[in-house]
């Protein structure tokens, strides 16, 4: 009995409330304007020319830098455990470098400092670091997997994967 009562119309208390009621049903809805429906294909074309458009970049403190080459390392750091309690961990940060510089080709010459006024430099990311020191000086992880990204000045950044 009680949802019955609820699912009634509520009825207008006055005159003029029933008479507002009226007006608006009798009244015509405006006409809607079509509006042309995308397909989910066309779509994601769209969305993939926009992105061809673009070259991929990256912010950085305002500034936007254009990457050149990214790539995903599982780097191991077995090494670390090899070291002292209280030196594993910036063993690894080490072993990270070393890798990384391997990897991405980021020796310098010494004929290319007598060139280039601005040498590439190598930075690691906070989380990376996080990671590593997560578990204290002494217990670093046995691998760890990370995202290299060079930008157009040949700087190399590490991310967390």
């Amino acid at each position: 009995m009680k949802n019955e009562e609820n699912l009634q119309e509520p009825v207008p208390e006055t005159e003029t409330e029933e008479t507002e009621l009226e007006e608006m049903l009798k009244e015509e809805p405006a006409e809607e304007i079509p509006v042309p429906e995308e397909t989910p294909v066309e779509a994601e074309k769209e969305a993939k020319e926009k992105e061809e458009e673009k070259p991929a970049k990256k912010k950085k403190k305002g500034k936007e830098e254009e990457i050149v080459e990214e790539r995903v390392y599982t780097i191991p750091l077995g090494k670390a455990l090899v070291r002292p309690p209280k030196k594993r961990a910036p063993r690894a940060i080490q072993l990270i470098r070393a890798f990384i510089t391997k990897h991405m080709k980021l020796e310098i010459r010494l004929e290319e400092e007598e060139e280039e006024g601005e040498l590439p430099k190598l930075t690691i990311s906070k989380e990376v670091n996080e990671k590593i020191w997560g578990r204290g000086i002494e217990k670093p992880p046995r691998k760890i997997r990370v995202r290299a990204a060079k930008d157009s000045d040949g700087n190399v950044t590490v991310y967390l994967a």
